[in-house]
């Protein structure tokens, strides 16, 4: 007697669907990459509006520590100026630097760290915070193009990668609210809104 079994619903990818466990479980990890690298953004900004303590506010000679102090953005610091004075290095760096402490510029570094984390959190708009991610990590690669540990490659290029991986398999999809950002009629009309 041949007893079959009731075939689970299928996820998707775009329009193809997910046909083994194996591709769930792989949409389950970008999922999951998706997540940190939208805390990492997320962290990064309030780390920098607060001065918490762990980038910013910490005397760079000292150590001392001064959570909710004048470095933090709420209180006049300038999110950008530490890292475009300081740690740009290489062929571009004079161009970097000329940039540290721009009120606009902190404006908008600080604005895209939010939507940025926000989006890739929630899984809504993953695909145009995969392009803002990648443009500001290209943009922070060339301030140093000489990475400290390797002469090739950085973290940066790492991130760009899983971002890019991310907006490909749309990672919102999974962790995250995606699927029901998709079913939005703007975003039905505007595919790149996914």
């Amino acid at each position: 007697m041949d007893v079959t079994t009731a075939e689970p619903v299928p996820e998707t990818v775009g329009a193809e669907p997910l046909t083994s466990e194996a591709d769930v479980k792989g949409g389950r990890i970008w999922g999951l990459l998706r997540l940190l690298l939208g805390w990492t953004f997320l962290w990064a900004f309030l780390d920098k509006t607060f001065a918490l303590g762990y980038a910013t506010g910490v005397d760079p000679i000292t150590g001392v520590v001064t959570r909710f102090g004048d470095a933090a953005w709420i209180n006049g610091g300038s999110p950008t100026s530490g890292y475009l004075e300081f740690a740009t290095r290489g062929p571009l760096a004079s161009f970097y630097q000329g940039l540290a402490g721009q009120s606009w510029l902190d404006g908008l570094f600080m604005l895209s760290l939010l939507i940025l984390g926000l989006a890739l959190l929630l899984g809504i708009g993953v695909r145009l915070a995969s392009v803002g991610g990648i443009i500001w990590l290209a943009l922070m690669y060339t301030s140093t193009m000489l990475p400290e540990n390797n002469p090739i490659t950085d973290d940066h290029i790492v991130q760009i990668l899983v971002l890019a991986g991310i907006a490909y398999v749309g990672a919102g999809r999974y962790l995250g609210f995606g699927r029901r950002w998709e079913e939005v009629p703007i975003v039905k009309r505007h595919p790149i809104l996914r």
